[in-house]
């Protein structure tokens, strides 16, 4: 498979099939949304099926959900699992803190639910993911529909005092339609440049009426697995302090995709 894939898709690949070696038998799963989770939840299905893995999966969105089933992972809601043992997902942006930017693909406010409802969250990434402060990629905020023109004001106010380069928001669309979340809710885009304090311009969002998330990760990731095209992985543990390096080696005609 290796000849078959891009660069990134080499790296996205890699660094999921060092992150699914943290799922145990027996296990409550957390399964992450968006290009890097979805290489992520097909080689954890390849380990259910050769290895008979068994795991509940709780998907954090219809997507997932979707794909998680067809390749053998059984999908159980939150509410049946209670607690989970560990959560693996992707990200947009992660700094040195392991803060993070969740939302590309929309199911920020399912993710981060999911991974707090977790003893443990992996987030997988390739190495354009590490930036040294958080913002060039737009961090997303999930809005109810009814008002939001009200809510994007209120929210581009408020950030205006916050230590940001950037101030103005843009409504999601998907075509020409606003985009909808799973949630029946519309994500205002936020270009912020820079994010001096994540922290507190996540309390400052969450206090204005409308919005519902924002999607700022902090202290919630404990460990990044960051995939490299050539195979090589990384592991950065911020509970243990620790950075470790593998490489994953695989046969050409591997194909994860024959299931499907």
């Amino acid at each position: 498979m290796a000849g078959n894939l891009s660069p990134i898709d080499t790296a996205k690949f890699v660094a999921a099939k060092r992150a699914v070696d943290f799922v145990e038998d027996k296990m409550r799963v957390g399964l992450g949304t968006g290009s890097t989770a979805a290489w992520m939840v097909r080689t954890l299905g390849e380990r259910v099926r050769e290895e008979g893995l068994s795991i509940m999966g709780v998907p954090t969105s219809s997507r997932t959900a979707e794909l998680a089933s067809q390749v053998g992972i059984t999908v159980v809601s939150l509410d049946e699992a209670r607690w989970l043992d560990l959560t693996i997902d992707g990200t947009d942006e992660f700094d040195g803190d392991l803060n993070l930017i969740k939302g590309g693909g929309g199911a920020h406010l399912q993710e981060k639910i999911v991974a707090t409802a977790s003893d443990t969250m992996v987030v997988i990434a390739d190495p354009s993911k590490q930036v040294e402060h958080l913002g060039a990629f737009p961090l997303p905020v999930e809005v109810i529909p009814f008002g939001w023109q009200t809510t994007k004001a209120l929210l581009e106010e408020a950030i205006d005092a916050t230590d940001v380069l950037g101030t103005s928001g843009t409504l999601r669309m998907n075509g020409d339609a606003p985009f909808v979340t799973d949630e029946g809710n519309h994500i205002i885009d936020l270009h912020l440049q820079r994010i001096g304090d994540a922290r507190k311009l996540s309390l400052v969002l969450n206090q204005i009426p409308g919005i519902v998330e924002n999607g700022l990760f902090i202290d919630i990731c404990d460990r990044v697995v960051i995939g490299h095209p050539d195979g090589r992985v990384e592991v950065i543990d911020i509970n243990e302090g620790t950075q470790e390096e593998t490489r994953i080696d695989f046969a050409d005609d591997d194909n994860i995709f024959l299931d499907l």
